[in-house]
């Protein structure tokens, strides 16, 4: 892609197409590492990351925290009328992506605009805006990564969706997600993914946990049956998180999602999109999540952020931490990338970051996080012992009596006459301080 999308009005004045520089640029408005045509690992950046704009945090995220208001007040929400100030986001959201040189983007179907006095009103309004989205997608490469429902911050959902105790909820949140899917749809969009913000309890006191799951599932199954005579042929993604805004949710992490697809005969539709900051909550390392979902072949994409380490909440910090995206590029490239998805930055700029360039810097220093720990990674995959070290750590079931056990060879009355002959094991070092010294060697 390289023309810039401008609207009828400029929003990110002085701001040209972000470049690659490389490392010795000291332009903050230059990719450093992202280089979308560079190789690694026999695939140019650009195809293996699919990085992708979270609608609602770039556009609509004013900074209100529990403590007070919004400090942004963006040129693009000024309008009065609704479907005037949808366009004019709209208009805002294609230039910030065709300048910062992003192909995708993701949206919950309240982003793109309000939803109005009815559900009538809500669907004509989508109906609206996404006529102007095709509009602009014309004559460019910009595409739809995921769309997905909020289905959460709306009063009615106080009690959850899918999982709502009232059938009349359940009703009104499927009728939601049949017009989000349309609208995915409608744009192209590759995979849809839903999030159960409010799918779990605040209390076991007054919830049957049984029944709202089998209903989960059920909504889960009507949606995907919709879609696929639709002629969606993409991905549905579950995302997990374990608490907040709910007590416990019942997407709670990688395996509690698993475990539920299995399950209810799921697996085969649906894959997991996973967040770094909600791994951090569930207690977990994001590597850690990313190889449970890979092992179960369902790792479908990725949200891009970071939490903080002092707060125990959801923070959905741009990524800085190279350390840490580094183990995260060693699974991504062992299991050779996501399966439907991409990157997409659901991370917002701090409350006190209130200019329009911020956004800018924000992007590009995740995008370069990324691209630098996808070289260091594929530099430790190719050039280190680290394949090696882990294959010699498992070594004794490559051989003997352990190949046998690998292949489900051997009874238990064998492994007894195994350890009467051959004793006490002798300890075997994890080396766990020379694989951690890998990743500093190679960054």
């Amino acid at each position: 892609m390289s023309k810039v999308i401008i609207g009828e009005k400029e929003y990110f004045k002085g701001v040209k197409k972000i470049q690659f520089e490389g490392r010795k640029s000291d332009n903050p408005l230059a990719f450093k590492w992202y280089d979308p045509k560079r190789k690694v690992g026999g695939k140019s950046m650009k195809s293996h990351f699919k990085f992708a704009m979270a609608y609602w945090h770039t556009l609509c995220n004013t900074g209100e925290d529990p403590f007070g208001p919004g400090t942004k007040v963006y040129p693009w929400a000024t309008a009065t009328d609704p479907v005037q100030q949808a366009k004019d986001k709209m208009d805002a959201a294609f230039e910030f992506m065709s300048k910062m040189g992003l192909e995708y983007f993701c949206f919950h179907d309240v982003d793109l605009i309000d939803e109005g006095d009815s559900f009538k009103e809500f669907g004509k309004r989508l109906d609206k805006i996404t006529d102007y989205g095709l509009q602009k997608m014309k004559g460019n490469n910009i595409k739809v990564l995921w769309g997905t429902a909020n289905l959460f911050s709306n009063p009615r959902y106080m009690n959850g969706a899918a999982t709502n105790p009232d059938f009349n909820v359940v009703a009104y949140a499927g009728a939601q997600v049949k017009n989000a899917l349309d609208a995915t749809i409608k744009l192209g969009g590759e995979n849809y993914v839903f999030w159960g913000g409010r799918e779990g309890y605040m209390s076991l006191l007054n919830t049957k946990m049984g029944k709202e799951l089998d209903n989960l599932a059920q909504f889960l199954h009507m949606a995907k049956d919709y879609a696929r005579k639709r002629g969606f042929k993409g991905y549905f993604f579950i995302e997990p998180k374990p608490m907040e805004p709910s007590k416990h949710q019942y997407d709670f992490d990688a395996a509690t999602c698993l475990n539920f697809l299995r399950q209810y005969d799921l697996m085969d539709d649906f894959k997991l999109n996973l967040e770094v900051n909600h791994a951090t909550l569930a207690q977990h390392t994001m590597q850690h999540e990313m190889q449970v979902a890979a092992d179960a072949n369902a790792l479908g994409s990725l949200d891009a952020n970071r939490g903080d380490y002092q707060n125990g909440w959801d923070t959905d910090q741009f990524p800085v931490d190279l350390y840490e995206l580094t183990e995260m590029m060693l699974v991504f490239l062992e299991v050779k990338g996501f399966k439907g998805g991409g990157i997409n930055f659901d991370a917002k700029t701090r409350r006190n970051s209130t200019d329009l360039e911020d956004i800018f810097y924000a992007h590009i220093g995740g995008m370069d996080n990324f691209a630098r720990a996808l070289v260091i990674a594929d530099d430790i995959m190719r050039n280190s012992d680290y394949k090696k070290l882990r294959k010699a750590r498992y070594s004794t079931f490559d051989r003997g009596q352990g190949k046998q056990f690998a292949q489900g060879k051997l009874k238990l009355t064998d492994l007894y006459k195994y350890t009467q002959k051959n004793g006490e094991p002798k300890q075997t070092s994890g080396r766990q301080e020379l694989f951690e010294n890998l990743i500093n060697q190679y960054i």
